[in-house]
C-alpha cells in the first residue's frame, strides 16, 4: 500500500476526479440544450378554449367565455408569458407588426394574461397593438401547463433570443410569474377550428409571422360560414 503515500497517485486521482467532473458537466450542458428534458405541449380543442373564463381590465370587470373573442370573425390571440419580461415585449411588438393586414382582413388581435401586477399591463400595453384580458386560471397556458425553470438558463438558444430582444431595443423587469410558458393561437370563427397553435418551448421562443398571417388568410368570417354550409 506504499503507493497510497505517492504524491503522484494522489495528482492522478485528483486529475482523473477533475476530468470526470468537466465530462458530467459537458454532458448536462448538451442535454440541457436538447429537447429532450423540454415538457411536450398538449394540444388544445375547440371545445376546451370556448369554455375558458376571461375578464377585462375595467374598474369593474365583465367576465365571459373566450368563445366571444373568435366566434364572428375568427382571432389571433396571444397568451403571454410574463407582460414585464423583454421578450414578451419583443414578440408583442412582431404580432403588431401585422395588425395592419389584420384588419385588412378584418380579424382582431388579442392578449391574453395570467396575472395582473401592478402596473405591468399597462406599461406592456405600448408594445401591443391589441385589447388584452384576464385568464386567471391560467387557462391559456394548458391543458397542460409547462414551465421552464432555471435550465432555461444554460440553453443557448435562450440566451440567442435574450441578445436579439436586447440588440433590439426591447427592455423589461422581473415582475410577476414567468416560468409558465406561453403562446400564440390562431382561431377561426364559430367552429372553423384552431387552424395555428404555436407553444413556446423556451424562453423567447416566437411564433413565425408568416406562419400566422398563412393561417389567418384560412379564416371564413361567421356569416360566410354559414353560407358555404348551406350550399
Amino acid at each position: 500500500m506504499s503507493f497510497l503515500h505517492d504524491p503522484s497517485f494522489f495528482n492522478v486521482g485528483m486529475w482523473s476526479i477533475g476530468v470526470g467532473a468537466l465530462g458530467a458537466a459537458a454532458l448536462a450542458l448538451l442535454l440541457a440544450n436538447t429537447d429532450i428534458f423540454l415538457s411536450k405541449p398538449q394540444r388544445a380543442s375547440l371545445e376546451y378554449l370556448e369554455e375558458i373564463d376571461l375578464k377585462t381590465l375595467e374598474k369593474e370587470p365583465r367576465t365571459f367565455k373566450a368563445k366571444e373573442l373568435w366566434d364572428k370573425k375568427g382571432a389571433v390571440i396571444m397568451a403571454v408569458r410574463r407582460p414585464g419580461c423583454f421578450l414578451c415585449r419583443e414578440e408583442a411588438s412582431d404580432l403588431s407588426s401585422l395588425k395592419p393586414k389584420l384588419d385588412e382582413l378584418g380579424v382582431p388581435l388579442y392578449a391574453v394574461v395570467k396575472e395582473q401586477v401592478r402596473t405591468e399591463v399597462k406599461d406592456f400595453q405600448p408594445y401591443f397593438k391589441g385589447e388584452i384580458f384576464l385568464d386567471e386560471k391560467k387557462k391559456f397556458y394548458g391543458p397542460q401547463q409547462r414551465k421552464m425553470m432555471f435550465m432555461g438558463f444554460v440553453r443557448l438558444g435562450v440566451w440567442s433570443n435574450f441578445f436579439r430582444a436586447r440588440s433590439g431595443g426591447f427592455s423589461g423587469n422581473l415582475e410577476g410569474e414567468g416560468f409558465i410558458l406561453g403562446g400564440v393561437f390562431v382561431v377561426g370563427s364559430g367552429k372553423q377550428g384552431i387552424l395555428l397553435e404555436h407553444r413556446e418551448k423556451e424562453f423567447g421562443d416566437k411564433v413565425n409571422l408568416a406562419s400566422v398571417l398563412e393561417a389567418v388568410k384560412k379564416i371564413k368570417p361567421q356569416a360566410a360560414s354559414l353560407a358555404s354550409e348551406k350550399k
